[in-house]
């Protein structure tokens, strides 16, 4: 219904990882254009078999951590699960820039 009354359908679910919202969380519409991007479905990547279901897991459980301010396990989620998933060197550098920065906004944008 969001995108509907943004005009932004089917386009909003694309930008977004949570898929349902509940009171109090956040919906971001205008991205920082120099923070990476991250699929919610699979790295831009990802070869034929991806393992799409624990990568999916990985993403909401680090969206979880940066909503509950915890960059530590957003940082531990990125390290040993989702890093190891990309293959795109440049990919790889920049969204562990933004790892490595812990800056709550950045990581929302890349995992909430």
């Amino acid at each position: 219904m969001i995108a509907e009354r943004l005009c932004a359908y089917p386009n909003l679910g694309s930008m977004n990882h949570v898929r349902d919202l509940s009171p109090g969380q956040v919906l971001w519409l205008t991205p920082d254009p120099d923070t990476p991007w991250i699929s919610f479905y699979a790295p831009s990547d990802a070869p034929a078999g991806f393992p799409q279901i624990p990568y999916q897991d990985a993403i909401t459980a680090a969206g979880a951590a940066v909503d509950a301010g915890d960059i530590d396990t957003v940082r531990s989620i990125w390290n040993n699960t989702l890093a190891g998933m990309f293959t795109d060197e440049d990919t790889l550098r920049a969204i562990q820039q933004v790892v490595d920065a812990g800056d709550p906004d950045a990581l929302r944008q890349l995992f909430s």
